[in-house]
């Protein structure tokens, strides 16, 4: 699976995640009648959102990207004898876990509505500090004329890159 399209469904998943977790939030908060917990909650995704804005500034993810692609392992060539996991593979093995907390989160927020409130603030932060390192991949890729791919499947582990030959841009 490309790397560039993992880390744009991470940032999709993260989004609709916080949207789910806040759809939660509102919903029980209006039905436990304590609006307290919903002014506080906006706070908190103000605060959420400038902060995951100035995570996900340009500059700062081509600095986050840097050490992840420097790493990645060069083949010159796409020969048979290369495995990789099927894109679905991969993108359920890394996404999975956001899936996971994601349906915690909007579970126990069904009773209780703070866990939605804060779960979905974060999933926005996430959301937004990731939002361009797809772009700084993408640039890198066209600079070089190479392709990221992800090699590794399992969510416990670092993502391992193999930089394949692709297309140079000139």
């Amino acid at each position: 699976m490309p790397f560039a399209e993992l880390l744009r469904a991470t940032v999709f998943l993260c989004a609709g995640g916080a949207t789910a977790l806040a759809a939660i939030a509102v919903i029980g908060v209006r039905d436990a009648d304590n609006t307290t917990i919903l002014l506080i909650g906006a706070v908190w995704w103000v605060v959420a959102a400038w902060i995951g804005l100035s995570l996900g500034a340009a500059d700062r993810s081509a600095e986050a990207m840097r050490e992840t692609l420097s790493g990645a392992r060069t083949v010159t060539t796409t020969s048979p004898g290369i495995s990789m996991p099927t894109p679905g593979r991969v993108a359920w093995g890394r996404l999975s876990p956001i899936l996971g907390a994601v349906g915690l989160a909007g579970a126990v927020g069904v009773v209780f509505p703070e866990v939605a409130v804060i779960g979905s603030g974060y999933a926005l932060l996430v959301a937004l500090a990731w939002r361009n390192r797809e772009s700084a991949v993408l640039a890198i890729e066209g600079r070089d004329g190479v392709r990221f791919i992800v090699e590794s499947v399992s969510p416990v582990k670092p993502v391992k890159l193999v930089r394949t030959p692709g297309f140079r841009a000139f």
